[in-house]
């Protein structure tokens, strides 16, 4: 079926639709992911503030410094989600604070690696399980007395048992010498010693002892400046790094990826429904408008056929005039030999256009089947009986085989069928020859009829032509005798084929006889 313009102009509509609804569901996937990664994201921001809080909780009266063991205790209890109901056991799995150089100083759960280039460059790095945030945030930072800043330092397990010079720690101090704070961070959560307070010489914040030197908070008097330095480098908090699992952010995308599957499944087989609607409602359309022609057609050749039999019914009539005027001209007694001659020619002449127009007029004749129930047995005898004549000149043996039973036919158009095919096979037996016609039951209601013959036979591209009007393979035929008996066949709902007889001959098998009990 050829396209039409309204055709393409649908086919295209829809799918420009399915790529509407596709495009959508991609952007919304899209969306949901994005949405899902900001949440993780704001997820690990409240984390970072949680690990801010306890460190504040954790300083050592007041002090800017924790005990490495007392914070390490609660980032195991962060990790294993027994601290705050806001954070899962299941999501968070480990977690570092890092120093101005950005080396670990404490840590907790699985361990996180720091050197990857994605995570100093992009502040995130996910992975197949995990996903890996540094968050900036002020990490327990207090206000100095004169309105400065310093790190927390997080204090190593031996470091608060004895100092260098042999005494106990940590000493009591006032508050006021004891506060200070991280107020710069860099990006990505590392800070470098260069641009925090504490590591600024004359301009760190603290105050200074007579001579000028820096002085030392009083609970570090004993440190000189060299290993202040040291210490504040290497134990200073400057960053946090948490290492989360991302599998409920996974099943989340699963679930809204076989969500917008789905829905672009139905996407598709609604538009290919659809089309496919739309094809077979041209081709619909297209059948009732041929169907309207072919009826109109088929009405004009009815009208041409009606038109046909009456010019042939009374083109009969003229040809029996002329055919009685023959007759009475080569009867007459003064008639010369040559015009007798002569009209015994137009006398066979006119047989033969009335013997085709009877013919054709009985082809074209309407086949009303009134059926009744007939012995197959006594109608074959009979047709047979008429035919002796015709079968004894041309010296044709005629056997009748098989299994007598009833059928259920019209009995003028089966004598009529048994008549053409009798006198097709006596035609094509020429000669000495020999007819068989076989009746046999094919299954308790249905019966098959054959009329064979030892003749020429048919070829195998005509056995399809043969049942057409006006075709014939004999020389004296019309072409009219088996097309008249196809409409018989095909009237009652029977079935004829040609087939060959081995090894020679033809055989006319005509099937679906209705047995009557």
């Amino acid at each position: 079926m050829e396209l039409t313009r309204r055709s393409v102009f649908v086919y295209a509509l829809l799918g420009a639709i399915w790529l509407l609804a596709v495009g959508w569901q991609i952007e919304e996937h899209h969306r949901v992911k994005e949405a899902a990664k900001t949440d993780l994201r704001n997820r690990s921001k409240d984390i970072a503030k949680t690990v801010s809080a306890f460190i504040r909780g954790l300083r050592f009266h007041g002090r800017a410094a924790v005990s490495q063991e007392q914070l390490e205790s609660v980032l195991n209890e962060l990790v294993n989600g027994r601290t705050n109901e806001l954070i899962s056991s299941s999501e968070l799995m480990g977690i570092a604070l890092l120093n101005a150089v950005g080396e670990p100083v404490a840590s907790a759960g699985v361990s996180i690696d720091l050197e990857h280039k994605d995570l100093l460059q992009e502040g995130e790095r996910w992975g197949r399980r995990t996903v890996t945030l540094v968050n900036p945030v002020d990490l327990g930072a207090t206000l100095s007395s004169e309105g400065l800043t310093n790190p927390t330092v997080v204090l190593p397990h031996d470091f608060t048992n004895s100092n260098r010079d042999g005494r106990s720690f940590p000493r009591r101090e006032p508050p006021g010498d004891a506060g200070i704070s991280n107020a710069v961070n860099p990006p990505n959560g590392v800070a470098s010693a260069s641009t925090n307070p504490a590591f600024a010489g004359e301009r760190d914040g603290r105050r200074r002892e007579a001579d000028g030197r820096p002085r030392h908070p009083r609970w570090l008097r004993w440190m000189d400046e060299k290993e202040y330095q040291s210490l504040l480098e290497k134990r200073a908090l400057h960053g946090l790094v948490l290492a989360m699992s991302i599998d409920s952010f996974q099943a989340a995308i699963t679930h809204d990826l076989w969500l917008r599957s789905i829905i672009m499944l139905l996407a598709t087989v609604s538009v290919l429904g659809s089309g496919v609607a739309w094809r077979n409602l041209s081709k619909s359309s297209e059948l009732q408008i041929r169907l309207v022609r072919a009826s109109e057609l088929n009405t004009h050749l009815k009208e041409m056929n009606l038109a046909a039999a009456g010019l042939a019914h009374e083109t009969r009539n003229p040809l029996n005039i002329i055919r009685g005027l023959a007759q009475m001209i080569s009867k007459r007694e003064d008639a010369p030999p040559e015009v007798r001659e002569k009209t015994r020619g137009i006398i066979d002449e006119a047989d033969k256009v009335t013997a085709q127009l009877n013919e054709f007029i009985n082809y074209s004749r309407p086949r009303e089947v009134r059926p009744a129930t007939l012995a197959l047995g006594s109608v074959v005898s009979e047709v047979a009986r008429a035919l002796s004549y015709d079968l004894e000149e041309k010296h044709i043996r005629l056997d009748l085989k098989g299994e007598q039973f009833n059928i259920e036919a019209d009995e003028q158009l089966l004598r009529q069928t048994l008549f053409n095919l009798l006198l097709n096979a006596i035609q094509a037996a020429d000669g000495t020859g020999q007819i068989e016609i076989f009746a046999e039951k094919r299954t308790a209601s249905e019966a098959m009829l054959e009329v064979r013959d030892n003749g020429p036979g048919v070829p195998p591209d005509h056995r399809a032509e043969i049942f057409k009007p006006y075709f014939t393979t004999q020389k004296q035929g019309t072409g009219l005798g088996l097309a008249v008996v196809q409409q018989i066949v095909l009237a009652h709902g029977w079935e004829i084929e040609c087939l060959p007889n081995d090894p020679r001959g033809a055989v006319f098998r005509i099937t679906h006889l209705k047995i009557v009990p």
